[in-house]
């Protein structure tokens, strides 16, 4: 299975701020719950990346890979 590969998968997301300074990725699906902890800078890049494959997505234009 790669990230192009469909899948019929329900998931609640959640990105929030952490009590400790770190941005959390909380991702519930089927019983199954992964906190993903990132620094400051750290979420500042995943958040690039989502927006450059937005754009992307948006143009047609062929995946990074």
């Amino acid at each position: 299975m790669g990230i192009d590969t469909e899948r019929d998968i329900e998931a609640n997301l959640q990105i929030g701020p952490t009590d400790k300074g770190m941005v959390r990725i909380f991702v519930e699906a089927d019983g199954v719950e992964i906190p993903m902890d990132f620094s400051p800078d750290d979420a500042e890049e995943i958040a690039e990346e989502i927006m450059a494959a937005a754009a992307r997505a948006r143009s047609g234009g062929p995946r990074k890979r």
